[in-house]
């Protein structure tokens, strides 16, 4: 997600407490989701798409600070 940030990223996981946590709860997220398509974990279809647009949702929130700190 987001190679032109690597660095940044790195950064903000140790530095900055709220980029970290949307970070992990998005890689969390794409874990339960690639599990329920695998079948490995229940879930309706209409379940994973509520899942996929949180993290969607989450993605463009981790854009946003990533934005906003390289630009100062």
């Amino acid at each position: 997600m987001f190679p032109e940030y690597r660095e940044l990223i790195s950064k903000l996981k140790t530095s900055d407490r709220h980029f970290s946590h949307l970070f992990d709860k998005h890689n969390d997220l794409d874990a339960k989701i690639l599990r329920m398509e695998d079948h490995k974990e229940s879930a309706t279809p209409e379940q994973i798409e509520i899942l996929k647009k949180e993290k969607l949702l989450l993605k463009d929130q981790i854009y946003a600070v990533l934005k906003k700190a390289s630009a100062s």
